[in-house]
């Protein structure tokens, strides 16, 4: 299970994401971080909807396509540009724009929408995005039902869904929050000596041992075998 860490905003944060799988949002992009992407371990890229819903601002298709396109051979994938705001006609519109792009299912949508979804990312050969709307919690019953439902070769990215990684059918998520984290972590008192820089790496060992943490929580240990 991997977690791409979303939308450096600054070089340093960049720097701090060194061998680490991050996520590229056109809505916040920067162009130093082109001189960054090198050194990250893996990519995707996302049109950053969600970010511009919160402000307002609409994700313009034929930039987002432009821009993305170069990546096609270098990224892990790339998500179509969904309407965040729940026309679901619209996002298929979309799609169909940008062919190299997977499809998202949201909670919004109708299940029926769900087969033909999964029939795009099986001729694409590439991966089916879930996304929910907010507030995420108390949704593990709809993540369950609906990945009953999807084909075991699609891999299934679960946006913003890191609560959810300990459901085995999720392949991939990302966190929107680790950079407020480490700014977080200089609010409290016995670390206001540490500088923002040393915070980010604190904050980075947690993610880079993500995975033996959820390998440790599922192995029954008997302490005295």
């Amino acid at each position: 299970m991997t977690v791409y860490l979303s939308s450096p905003k600054s070089q340093m944060h960049c720097a701090a994401l060194t061998d680490m799988p991050v996520l590229l949002s056109f809505a916040n992009w920067h162009p130093f971080v082109s001189t960054y992407q090198t050194a990250f371990s893996r990519v995707m890229l996302d049109s950053g909807a969600f970010s511009e819903f919160n402000s307002g601002k609409m994700i313009d298709l034929t930039a987002y396509r432009d821009w993305s396109e170069p990546w096609r051979n270098r990224a892990d994938a790339i998500a179509g540009l969904d309407d965040i705001r729940g026309d679901w006609h619209k996002s298929l519109a979309n799609y169909a724009a940008i062919p190299w792009g997977f499809p998202t299912f949201h909670d919004s949508d109708p299940a029926e929408l769900l087969p033909d979804l999964v029939a795009m990312a099986q001729a694409r050969q590439t991966w089916l995005g879930i996304g929910l709307v907010p507030p995420r919690h108390g949704k593990e019953h709809f993540l369950r039902r609906t990945f009953d439902c999807i084909p075991q070769e699609l891999h299934i990215h679960l946006f913003a869904g890191r609560e959810y990684v300990g459901i085995e059918r999720v392949n991939s998520t990302d966190s929107t929050d680790w950079w407020l984290t480490a700014l977080r972590l200089r609010g409290i008192a016995e670390l206001k000596h540490l500088t923002p820089a040393e915070c980010l790496e604190i904050v980075i060992k947690r993610y880079k041992r993500w995975n033996r943490k959820m390998e440790m929580q599922n192995e029954n240990l008997n302490l005295f075998d």
